[in-house]
């Protein structure tokens, strides 16, 4: 192709074609140079408006979007339960729960995205107010006034501007904007009468941050109903009406369409308007351009299209003229390129068009490679829509797409009966496999599975944490048929397994459904079945269909007896008997027949009540070698008795236990001392055991034990030992009369005191005064 005579410049026919392709391309390129420097003014105004079109088209769907986020994410907050069920309640610093939950749930409208600065909700039936800085009551707060206004707007959802300083939030008004654009909400939405407002509150430069930059020539804002300017890139003109910034009134009519562009005059100055009105809350997206900046561009436009054209002219005749001579430039730049990525291919000497076929050939064969890949990419796509199926987080409309994408329509079609199971490894410790083995384990279960269930009466199976899920259906057998072959298979897979791999698997089988959009629900169901381990044991088979059979949930005591005989017991250091207790309290737990529900609301409670005598007492999780877990998910994902009380056993007690037996002694001696304290300066009352522990902030049984300990002798018995040495010293030493004696010591009367008195010194405390003040 380089040798050929033709291509080669110095011919003169080609030279004449050349020069005749040369004036060829010059003409259309000179006569359109011509035409666009006539026609620049008309076309470069129409691409401004229609630019601007666009911007105001944008801006209005970039302002609006975060606008209906907000408005979406606070109708889910007023909506949520928690807040419905405060809204009819009054609240105080008791409901610091409660607290805590409606922060989290205001917590989803603050975030970068959103803008919100603050989020208001007031009660105004309940008197209380929940904001950023807290919780106050609602008639102390200082910009009730406006709130109250705020209840009178019609509607129950409404977008409006309000100076800055009127909510009084320190939140807001760090932004240093004048106005803030708040969405109101009366609560309850679906009610006739308000109990109160929410509001979310939004700084205007916020807003101003997120629309088109303006220039000298152009101004872009956002006017509310009332044509008040509502977001401006300038501070100042914020809260303007578009008529006090030169704009005739008499104009404004030109605003009654949906979109669209006209011309006015602004400060006698004509300029070009472009609105977008939104159908969201009615805002007006408006850009105003100087008519003489388009002009000026126009001309900007139409001189430099026309140095374009002849730019292009002359590069037209250079490229015409040197393309003879480098028509074979390419091909050699090709060549060039595999030569230095493949070195060894100019060693061999080959042609180019040679090289580059075999070059062409290995991309061929890097296809291949790339579509297997692309298999496995497409399995790896087939288990991500089998969790999203399993989990819920797909539409049914979806669902069938996928389904027909992955080429299971047609065995799916076939299906009248459909059920899910789900195997979890019932425990490790006590095998051969340690619990680093567990996804290993779960991936040769499920080729067991999958080998076991024919590929046309199930979908591919999956693991979502650690449990194994299998969707299996089956067409033209009844329900009963349908059910007995799922137990039978059942029994089938855990003989398997246990032969094969020597592991206890526990099973749970779903209630049979028909449509494929119920497979979230039947997954539940199936987890929920395996949960009823913690009362049958390993190495079950768990149908849904007999859980809870013809029975009621019945409520059962919490052990609050033995929780606290356990902790007062960890507190004294003595794990023998906190072990003892431990097994106690979960006997007392499992020993009722109840839903493994209300199992793990006992257990997390022991756990919780656990962790606040660790916060109470200082202890931190790092001195109980606990730091990047959750306690909760790890007691949570064990299902049987003895894993149990090993984990409390493990996790909790024996760490505490040492922690205080470190404490021990100087504890011990610091509480003592401090009650004994407290008997001798406040004998003479009423002093309780509960009230010292009170004061001390610990529990009286654990207190009373410490006492026990230090003192060999129980409070009440040092108490009664203190209150008889006492009198024995007002006898001798003062006039004081046994009845005022008795009465200070707390004796109802005069003759209880004496006849202790008589019972412990063997005389009457007359006869003792009389006895001792002899003596000299």
């Amino acid at each position: 192709m380089g040798r050929c005579n033709l291509l080669h410049p110095k011919s003169s026919f080609y030279s004449k074609m050349v020069l005749f392709g040369c004036v060829i391309s010059i003409l259309p390129l000179a006569a359109l140079g011509f035409f666009s420097f006539m026609k620049s003014s008309t076309s470069v105004q129409n691409h401004v408006n229609g630019s601007n079109i666009q911007i105001m088209n944008q801006t209005n769907s970039n302002l609006e979007q975060v606008l209906r986020t907000v408005d979406y994410t606070l109708n889910y907050v007023i909506n949520s339960n928690i807040l419905q069920s405060a809204l009819y309640r009054p609240l105080s610093y008791y409901d610091f729960q409660l607290y805590n939950k409606l922060r989290e749930e205001m917590s989803l409208l603050q975030s970068p995205e959103t803008k919100v600065t603050d989020v208001i909700l007031a009660n105004t039936t309940t008197n209380w107010l929940i904001n950023n800085r807290g919780m106050y009551p609602f008639n102390e707060y200082a910009s009730k006034d406006t709130l109250l206004t705020l209840m009178e707007l019609q509607g129950n959802s409404n977008w409006v501007m309000l100076d800055t300083e009127s909510l009084g939030s320190s939140d807001t008004l760090s932004y240093a904007c004048p106005y803030t654009i708040a969405l109101v909400k009366k609560m309850p939405l679906s009610a006739s009468i308000a109990r109160g407002v929410a509001l979310a509150t939004i700084p205007s430069c916020s807003l101003a941050a997120m629309m088109d930059s303006p220039s000298d020539s152009r101004e872009v804002m956002v006017l509310d109903h009332d044509y008040r300017i509502i977001v401006h890139p300038e501070q100042a003109k914020l809260g303007q009406y578009l008529t006090d910034n030169g704009y005739a009134k008499e104009a404004l009519n030109h605003f009654d369409s949906k979109s669209g562009q006209f011309e006015t005059k602004i400060h006698n100055k004509p300029v070009s308007v472009t609105y977008v009105r939104s159908d969201f809350n009615g805002w007006l997206y408006a850009s105003f351009t100087e008519m003489s900046a388009i002009t000026k561009e126009s001309r900007s436009i139409g001189w430099f299209t026309l140095y374009i054209c002849l730019l292009m002219i002359g590069l037209s005749v250079l490229l015409v003229w040197v393309g003879t001579r480098k028509m074979y430039t390419p091909i050699r730049r090709i060549f060039q390129h595999i030569v230095e990525r493949l070195p060894e291919i100019q060693a061999n000497k080959k042609s180019e068009l040679q090289v580059i076929d075999e070059h062409i050939r290995d991309m061929f064969n890097s296809n291949t490679k790339l579509r297997s890949e692309l298999r496995q990419t497409s399995q790896q796509l087939r288990t991500f829509f089998l969790h999203k199926l399993f989990l819920g987080k797909i539409s049914p409309q979806e669902v069938m797409e996928q389904i027909e994408l992955f080429g299971f329509e047609e065995q799916v079609s076939a299906w009248e009966h459909l059920a899910v199971f789900t195997l979890q490894i019932d425990m490790l410790d006590e095998t051969r496999y340690e619990r680093k083995d567990s996804d290993l384990l779960l991936f040769a279960i499920n080729n067991i599975i999958e080998e076991m269930i024919p590929s046309a009466h199930r979908l591919p199976s999956v693991i979502i944490d650690l449990t194994q899920v299998t969707l299996i259906g089956r067409g033209g057998i009844s329900l009963e048929e349908f059910n007995n072959d799922l137990y039978t298979l059942s029994e089938e897979i855990q003989k398997t397994t246990r032969h094969v791999l020597d592991l206890e698997v526990s099973i749970g089988i779903s209630l049979p459904y028909e449509s494929l959009s119920k497979t979230s629900r039947a997954y539940q169901e199936g987890l929920e079945a395996l949960k009823h381990r913690i009362k049958l044991g390993t190495g079950v088979i768990i149908p849904y269909f007999s859980l809870n059979s013809g029975k009621h949930t019945r409520v059962y005591f919490y052990p609050m007896q033995l929780e606290n005989e356990l902790i007062d017991a960890i507190k004294l250091a003595d794990e023998e008997r906190a072990i003892e207790l431990l097994k106690q309290w979960l006997d007392e737990v499992f020993r009722k027949d109840r839903t493994p529900h209300d199992y793990q609301i006992s257990l997390i409670r022991l756990l919780n009540d656990l962790m606040i005598v660790m916060q109470e007492n200082g202890i931190m999780l790092e001195q109980l070698d606990i730091r990047d877990s959750s306690l909760v998910e790890e007691l949570l994902r064990l299902y049987t008795n003895p894993d149990i009380e090993s984990w409390f056993k493990s996790r909790i007690i024996r760490p505490m236990v040492s922690v205080f037996r470190d404490r021990q002694d100087s504890q011990y001696q610091n509480l003592s001392e401090q009650m004994i304290e407290m008997i001798r300066n406040e004998f003479d009352r009423n002093i309780t055991l509960e009230e010292c522990a009170s004061r001390l902030h610990y529990n009286n049984f654990y207190l009373s034990s410490v006492f026990k300990k230090e003192t060999n002798m129980s409070f009440s018995e040092y108490l009664s030992q203190y209150r008889f040495k006492m009198s024995k010293k007002w006898l001798v030493e003062t006039d004081m009369p046994i009845k005022d004696i008795a009465e200070k010591l707390s004796y109802n009367n005069s003759q209880n005191f004496i006849r202790s008195f008589r019972k412990l010194e063997g005389m009457t405390p007359g006869q003792y005064r009389s006895k001792y003040r002899a003596v000299p």
